[in-house]
């Protein structure tokens, strides 16, 4: 009750409108312009060495160590430009608050106002909580040094300071109070400052900013005037001034109003208003800026680059040294623009193969441009972020945060970036030659180069859809069967009792048929472990051969699923003749193959597969199509590769970790 009483006496006296007006009246800025930043570094810095301990060890008023940086004992105030010098004005308001002792606080508050006029209300806080932390930081530098140095104990002796190291537990309750008040003070300028440094051009002249300015001058009155009564304080210690007991209540009473201030009228919630409105402003303005520099007929680019990147240097993946952007100069650069967590092992060694080709023969580089959520720790990203990027050999940015909001927004909504890998393709003019050219490159390799849609549109036109395509250099075997000219059977999944069940029934197919025959297990995309296990009992009985490994097999299904969306997406390309069924369908061909033999004589061993596939395709089916990490347009309309009619789109939320 105590402390309601006295906030009340206090509130009553100093909160009256007549005492703001004149507040406001003594209020004339004057141009004097302050960097006050740098100087309440150092005002911190004495109060955090200053600070009463039993064995003199630095401390944090208020244990607000985050708000104090330590500082190198070279520094001075004559480093800061100024139009004046600082050192006058604080010694002027040292002696306004030093000379008046502990006599009319309001009087003494009023003429710290008359003094610093001219000055803004942020300089008007730094200035006087400057001139109190030479106060208070003599007051200690004498009292801890008074029994070690001889100088020091006679400075003492004639300011009677008390013996505070050996009479510090019987002072403590007072330092508290006094080192409570001092933290709460610096919060409220530190919020005040950081308020006053936020560009004015973007705060607009609404109810916000003058609630925000009222708040200032409320902030600069009871700074004030804790200031007098923390300096009052000081007096009493050298006996100077004896406080009452309401000014013995006052220390505690000014904490809570100043603290009171700085918490329950929201100002740290307006400056983070203001904060994320200027943020919004300046990223409309950086995205405009991107779309107008991208979408216009550049010559160089570097400037197109440094709109992207905000860096001057990268980091040679190679050499694991810092280079200067311009070493892109005049190349065609590819962008690899993904999250950490969104590329995998398989497409870094996939790209790490072809970018020694991409680099000797067509002059191109590969830039790693990641997407980080500002929603993951900062640190955590980090990590990924650097793992990641010892395992790539093309450029990359020094750190995640070189990618503005701005380039993200530009990258999601123009490139379509969404969870998956891109590679945006520049020409070294600048210009965009393709916005997702990852699937050319899987299908294609360099051979597509410069990636455009134009040459990868003449390669299809070129190069039938067939399973030399699609194997690549993935499996030899394959290839070699392709020559042979063999009926070539691919099959895969994870259930070890279909496979073996399809496995036995197709090579009595395949001696029945007397075919020239090969059958190839190509596994499953994402199941490493149980496809080692599965290829084992495989290799074992010698009954089929298979992909390499899990690794190959990767690959296999990533290049497939990029060559089934080209497809979905384009529609070009000439087939061979195939067959493919699933499941139950697949095993149930092979062992009623007397049913459909005859067929296979007359017409041939595929075309009797497909007929027989749908003379026993059931009427009812449910059929799924998973495009994983769909980039760009969605396709309009898929078919049903069993009925041919356009299928329905859903939305569907996937984890299948191995």
């Amino acid at each position: 009750m105590a402390l309601r009483n006295d906030l009340r006496m206090i509130s009553a006296s100093d909160d009256s409108a007549k005492m703001m007006k004149q507040v406001l009246a003594n209020h004339a800025p004057a141009g004097h312009e302050v960097d006050v930043r740098p100087i309440l570094s150092i005002i911190e810095d004495i109060f955090r060495r200053a600070t009463a301990t039993p064995s003199n060890i630095d401390g944090v008023p208020n244990g607000k160590r985050e708000h104090m940086d330590a500082l190198h004992d070279n520094k001075s105030l004559a480093a800061f430009s100024t139009p004046e010098p600082l050192s006058d004005i604080i010694h002027k308001i040292c002696c306004e608050i030093s000379c008046k002792g502990g006599g009319d606080a309001l009087a003494t508050t009023m003429a710290l106002f008359k003094t610093l006029s001219s000055y803004s209300w942020d300089a008007k806080m730094v200035l006087s909580l400057a001139a109190f932390a030479v106060n208070y930081g003599e007051f200690w530098l004498v009292a801890q040094l008074c029994t070690q140095n001889s100088l020091a104990n006679s400075v003492a002796v004639l300011k009677q300071l008390p013996e505070i190291p050996t009479g510090y537990d019987a002072l403590k309750p007072q330092f508290d109070e006094l080192n409570n008040l001092i933290g709460a003070m610096l919060d409220l300028t530190n919020c005040i400052v950081e308020f006053k440094q936020l560009p004015s051009r973007y705060i607009s002249n609404d109810g916000k900013a003058m609630s925000m300015d009222q708040d200032h001058y409320h902030a600069a009155y009871w700074t004030f005037r804790s200031i007098v009564a923390c300096n009052s304080r000081i007096l009493s210690f050298r006996g100077l001034y004896t406080p009452s007991t309401t000014h013995e209540l006052e220390l505690s009473t000014l904490t809570y109003k100043v603290s009171n201030i700085h918490v329950s009228e929201n100002l740290t919630k307006q400056i983070e208003f203001w904060r994320q409105q200027i943020d919004k402003i300046r990223q409309i303005k950086e995205y405009n800026n991107l779309v107008r520099i991208l979408g216009k007929h550049n010559r160089d680019n570097i400037k197109v680059l440094r709109a992207l990147i905000y860096a001057e240097d990268l980091v040679d993946g190679e050499t694991r040294t810092t280079v200067q952007i311009h070493v892109l100069k005049k190349k065609h650069v590819l962008l690899l623009i993904s999250r950490p967590d969104d590329i995998s092992q398989e497409e870094i060694l996939f790209l790490s193969n072809m970018y020694k080709d991409l680099k000797e023969s067509k002059e191109c580089r590969i830039v790693w441009l990641p997407i980080v959520d500002g929603s993951i720790d900062r640190q955590q990203a980090l990590d990924k972020f650097k793992n990641l990027q010892k395992r790539m050999p093309w450029y990359s940015i020094q750190d995640p945060a070189m990618i503005q909001p701005a380039v993200i927004k530009y990258v999601k909504e123009e490139w379509k970036y969404s969870k998956k890998a891109i590679i945006v393709s520049v020409d070294p003019q600048g210009r965009i030659l393709n916005q997702n050219a990852f699937h050319t490159l899987w299908i294609w390799g360099i051979s597509a180069f410069p990636f455009t849609a134009e040459t990868e549109e003449a390669l299809w036109k070129e190069k039938p859809w067939t399973l030399e395509l699609l194997v690549g250099d993935i499996d030899a075997t394959i290839l070699e069967w392709m020559k042979e000219e063999r009926f070539i059977c691919l099959y895969g999944g994870n259930d070890e009792a279909w496979i073996r069940k399809f496995r036995n029934s197709a090579k009595d197919v395949a001696s029945k048929a007397q075919i020239n025959w090969g059958m190839a297990y190509v596994g499953k995309k994402n199941a490493k472990k149980r496809l080692e296990e599965i290829s084992s009992s495989i290799t074992k009985t010698e009954s089929s051969h298979i992909v390499i490994d899990a690794t190959k097999m990767w690959f296999f299904w990533a290049r497939l699923e990029r060559m089934l969306y080209w497809k979905l997406q384009h529609g070009m390309g000439k087939t061979q003749e195939t067959a493919r069924a699933k499941g139950t369908a697949a095993i149930d061909c092979m062992e009623k193959f007397h049913e459909w033999q005859d067929d296979a004589l007359r017409n041939g061993f595929i075309q009797a597969l497909n007929n027989y596939l749908q003379k026993i395709h059931p009427g009812k089916h449910c059929n799924r199509l998973i495009l994983a990490g769909v980039n760009g347009a969605i396709p309009g309309t898929v078919q049903c590769a069993d009925c041919g009619r356009d299928m329905e789109m859903f939305f569907m939320y996937h984890c299948c970790p191995e």
